[in-house]
């Protein structure tokens, strides 16, 4: 029997993790019925070529979205799959679809079908539809245009529990090609889906109602200790939202990596209140497995906007995680938003200077500063809506966001390059030092303390010599 074709494509962009959403959709239909070709414009030669042959005489084609601008590379080869396969089912999935089910359709005609929240469950049932001719209607947690062309959304689907999902095959890609593309074996994993918090800046809410489910502790040691001895990774990045929502669980991950003699390193996602309650023979249990790094969401300097933001922890518990951490050398990612709508100045410092201390608390520590942008699906974003902020019409519009190096109109420009300078001196400050960058480095830290940052020739040195990348 010949396989039907089901082509899968991940946009281009400047990060190289392992598509893990086509992976996992991808891992769902059964091969020896199923032909599943994942092209990854990042990775692969000549993608949009290789599309197009891929997609002559497909079952469907499937695109996951991320808002910001690898919606651009997404709709160029959507629309020209489109012009040379008129009939072809073009589906989107991904974080965008998520958040805009039905204007996802209504500004591209090229796609056909949208699907939102976790797509493992609704991609299978999707494919069987798609090739036995059913109705769309029976489908949960797709988006749809019928015959007539108007745009239909289904009921939603609840979020399935992983360990009855099959084990996500990495043969499905070329793996090597990621470990080139990053310049180390580094595989990537996702154990969990969903979060169970309620940050009022987040879309995770929205998206997935506060469910969460996880990967047990067993499965994942088998599978990643089978995924190890095909590829020797060195190096292992969990993709979770929030991978130690459950410490028992990742104590049990971690001495799972002791007994099946998993030698690798890796790092995770930790709230700073998960970190303070790891007790210091969990964090050493963690550490002996090979935690190398863990990315702790400070969000705000300030108590009190922490508090508005919903986050849910203290600022004690970001520093007695901190401490744990630089104590074990263990390095720690700590982000921080600034320039919310009615955010004070003194606000803003507060977060400065938690920046600052946190930063200079080890040399593997980093404090990455992101101005907010609203972004649907949070609540702020939908206060300021309300108050008669504008967000992007379009999805060609949204291909122009930019949720990284941007700030809302609220933020002035002086406030936008004083922030901005004290990343970079930030940054300089914190790095481990080499008797050639300690000047730089120490004048670098006064700056930073004194917020003095007239005649910034550093940075514009560094500017000049560095070109800036553009993430979003």
């Amino acid at each position: 029997m010949t396989r039907k074709k089901v082509v899968l494509y991940n946009p281009k962009a400047v990060f190289y993790d392992m598509p893990l959403a086509l992976l996992s959709i991808g891992s769902m239909l059964d091969p020896a019925h199923y032909e599943v070709i994942i092209i990854d414009g990042r990775v692969d030669d000549r993608p949009l070529e290789a599309v197009l042959e891929a997609t002559e005489g497909a079952l469907c084609f499937g695109v996951t979205s991320l808002t910001g601008n690898p919606l651009r590379d997404a709709l160029e080869v959507t629309r020209s799959v489109r012009a040379r396969h008129p009939n072809i089912p073009i589906i989107w999935g991904g974080w965008h679809t998520s958040l805009f089910a039905e204007e996802t359709l209504r500004d591209e005609p090229a796609i056909d079908i949208s699907v939102q929240g976790q797509g493992e469950g609704t991609f299978r049932e999707l494919v069987a539809c798609l090739e036995s001719g059913a109705d769309l209607a029976n489908v949960n947690g797709i988006c749809y245009r019928t015959r007539k062309g108007e745009v239909v959304k289904n009921p939603g689907r609840a979020l399935e529990d992983m360990n009855f999902l099959p084990r996500v095959n990495y043969e499905l890609i070329d793996v090597e090609k990621y470990f080139k593309a990053k310049k180390q074996r580094q595989f990537d994993y996702i154990s969990s889906a969903g979060c169970r918090f309620r940050c009022t800046f987040c879309a995770d809410p929205f998206v997935f109602s506060r469910k969460w489910t996880a990967i047990e502790p067993d499965r994942m040691g088998e599978e990643l200790e089978y995924w190890h001895k095909k590829y020797q990774f060195t190096d292992l990045n969990f993709q979770d939202e929030t991978f130690f929502t459950k410490r028992q669980r990742v104590t049990a991950i971690a001495q799972q990596f002791l007994d099946r003699d998993i030698k690798t390193t890796w790092a995770g996602t930790m709230r700073a209140d998960q970190g303070s309650r790891m007790s210091e023979e969990e964090f050493d249990l963690c550490k002996a497995s090979g935690l190398r790094r863990v990315l702790v969401g400070v969000e705000s300097g300030s108590q009190e906007m922490m508090d508005w933001l919903a986050k849910d922890i203290k600022l004690e518990q970001v520093y007695e995680t901190a401490q744990k951490c630089a104590s074990r050398d263990i390095d720690v990612i700590f982000p921080f938003i600034v320039g919310f709508p009615d955010e004070t100045d003194k606000s803003v410092l507060d977060s400065l200077r938690v920046a600052r201390e946190l930063n200079s608390m080890h040399p593997g520590f980093t404090t990455p500063i992101f101005f907010f942008k609203p972004y649907p699906g949070s609540k702020i974003t939908q206060d300021v809506v309300a108050k008669g902020y504008q967000l992007p019409q379009t999805i060609e519009d949204w291909a122009d966001f930019d949720y990284i190096g941007s700030s809302g109109p609220w933020v002035s420009a002086e406030k936008y390059r004083m922030v901005d300078r004290f990343k970079f001196y930030n940054k300089l400050a914190g790095r481990k030092r080499k008797w050639y960058t300690a000047p730089a480095q120490w004048i670098a830290g006064l700056r930073c303390d004194s917020l003095f940052f007239e005649w910034p020739m550093e940075k514009i040195l560094a500017d000049r010599l560095i070109p800036k990348q553009q993430l979003s």
